[in-house]
C-alpha cells in the first residue's frame, strides 16, 4: 500500500497538473510532500516500534494514511491536496520499516538481505498495480473514485495487521525512554552509519524521485509515448526493480554466509545505475536503460541489512528508520528539485521541454555519484565487525 501511494502520481500527473494548475515544480512539490512527511516521522516511529512492536504501530498509522487518502480524493485546491498527501506519507511512514524490523526479530542475520528484498519486491507489486491496471481503470472511473478504492484497501490491510499478524518484541516493556534516546544518538553519531546513510540518500535522490514521477514525464516528453505506452513503460521499469531487489538480496546473503562484505556489491550496483543514468542524460532514448538504472540502483537498499547487522535487535526499529530519514530526504529534494529544473525552460505543446531533461538528469547523476564516492572513501569503517545484531 505504501508503494501504491508513492507511485500513483506518476500516472495521475497530467490530470493533477491540469486540475490544480500546477507547474513542473508545483507537481514535484505535490508528489514529494509524501516523502517530506515520511522523513519527519522516521525517528519517532522507530522509537515507537522498538517500544510497542512493529505490528501495532503500522496498523494504527495505516488508518492515518486512509484518512489522508480520503482527503486527497476530495481535495479541491492544490494546497489541500499537498496537505492530504503529507498526511498519507505520515500514515505509511512505517509500512516498509515495520517489515524490515519484523524480519530482524523473526529471522537470522544471514537471511536479512533476502527477506528485505522480498519486502521491497512486494512493494513493487503495489507500484505495478498503479501503472497499466490504474490506467485502464481511469478510462471508466474518475481518478477520485479510483483513489477511494485505494483508501478502502488501506483500511483492509490495517485490519489484517490488527487481527491476524502475530506479535514479537525484542525488548521487555518498561525500558527507560531516555536510554532509548541515548542509543539513538550513538547510532546517528557512528561514522560508518553516516557514510552508508548519505550514500543511500544520494542514490534515492536520483532513483526513487525519477521512478515515482519523472520517468513517466520523460517517456511522454522525450520519447513521445502515449498515456497507455507510458503506463506499460512504467510497468516494465517496476518489474525490473523487482528483479533487482531479489537478485541483490540473494547475492548479499550468499556473500555474508561466506564471511564476505556486501559493500562492494552495493557500490557496484550504484555505479552501474549511475552509468545508465549518464547515458540517458546524454540523450540516449531507450526504455531498457531506465530498467537497468532502477534495477541496478536497488543495490543501495542493502544498506538496511548492513545497518541491521551492526546493532542489537532491540534497536532494529531505530536503526532502520534512522537510515530511512536520509533516504526520504533525498527522495523529497530530488523529486521537487527535478521539477524546479524543468521549470527553467518554457513548456512544449506535449508537456515539459525535452531539452530540459538532460540538465535535470545530470543534476541527479552528480548527486548520486557524490554519495557513492563518500561511501567508498569510508569503506573500511563499514567493513569492521558489527556491534551485535545477532
Amino acid at each position: 500500500m505504501s508503494y501504491v501511494y508513492r507511485m500513483v502520481n506518476a500516472v495521475l500527473a497530467p490530470t493533477l497538473a491540469a486540475e490544480f494548475g500546477l507547474s513542473a515544480g508545483g507537481l514535484g512539490l505535490l508528489s514529494s510532500m509524501y516523502f517530506f512527511s515520511f522523513a519527519l516521522c522516521q525517528l519517532p516511529v522507530g522509537l515507537a516500534m522498538d517500544r510497542f512492536g512493529p505490528r501495532r504501530v503500522n496498523a494504527a498509522l495505516l488508518l492515518v494514511a486512509a484518512a489522508g487518502g480520503a482527503w486527497f480524493a476530495n481535495a479541491d485546491t492544490a494546497a489541500g491536496a499537498m496537505a492530504a498527501r503529507a498526511l498519507v506519507g505520515a500514515g505509511v511512514s512505517v509500512a516498509l520499516m515495520s517489515s524490515l524490523t519484523a524480519f530482524v526479530l523473526w529471522y537470522p542475520a544471514e537471511r536479512l538481505a533476502t527477506m528485505n528484498a522480498i519486502a521491497f519486491s512486494v512493494g513493487m507489486v503495489g507500484a505495478m498495480a498503479v501503472t497499466v491496471p490504474l490506467e485502464l481503470l481511469l478510462r471508466v472511473w474518475p481518478w477520485r473514485e479510483a483513489f477511494l478504492l485505494i483508501v478502502a484497501l488501506t483500511v483492509a490491510v490495517s485490519l489484517v495487521l490488527w487481527f491476524w499478524v502475530p506479535e514479537r518484541r525484542a525488548q521487555p516493556r518498561g525500558k527507560p525512554f531516555m536510554e532509548e534516546i541515548h542509543e539513538l544518538r550513538q547510532l546517528i553519531a557512528d561514522p560508518a552509519f553516516l557514510r552508508l546513510a548519505v550514500c543511500l540518500g544520494a542514490s534515492q535522490f536520483a532513483a526513487i524521485s525519477l521512478q515515482t514521477l519523472w520517468i513517466a514525464t520523460w517517456l511522454r516528453d522525450v520519447a513521445g509515448y502515449t498515456p497507455a505506452e507510458v503506463a506499460r513503460g512504467l510497468l516494465a521499469v517496476n518489474a525490473a526493480m523487482i528483479v533487482g531487489y531479489l537478485a541483490f538480496g540473494r547475492a548479499a546473503d550468499l556473500l555474508q554466509r561466506r564471511g564476505r562484505s556486501a559493500l562492494p556489491l552495493l557500490a557496484g550496483g550504484v555505479a552501474v545505475s549511475s552509468l545508465s543514468l549518464g547515458l540517458l542524460a546524454l540523450g540516449v532514448k531507450m526504455l531498457f536503460l531506465w530498467c537497468i538504472f532502477v534495477a541496478a540502483g536497488t543495490a543501495v537498499v542493502l544498506g538496511y541489512s548492513i545497518v541491521s547487522r551492526r546493532y542489537p535487535r532491540a534497536m532494529a526499529g531505530r536503526a532502520n528508520t534512522a537510515i530511512n530519514v536520509f533516504a526520504f530526504v533525498g527522495m523529497f529534494t530530488g523529486q521537487w528539485g527535478i521539477g524546479l529544473v524543468l521549470d527553467l525552460w518554457p513548456q512544449s505543446a506535449r508537456g515539459y521541454a525535452a531539452e530540459a531533461y538532460p540538465w535535470a538528469l545530470g543534476m541527479t547523476l552528480a548527486v548520486q555519484l557524490a554519495g557513492l564516492a563518500w561511501l567508498w572513501s569510508g569503506r573500511t569503517l563499514l567493513e569492521s565487525r558489527s556491534t551485535g545484531a545477532a
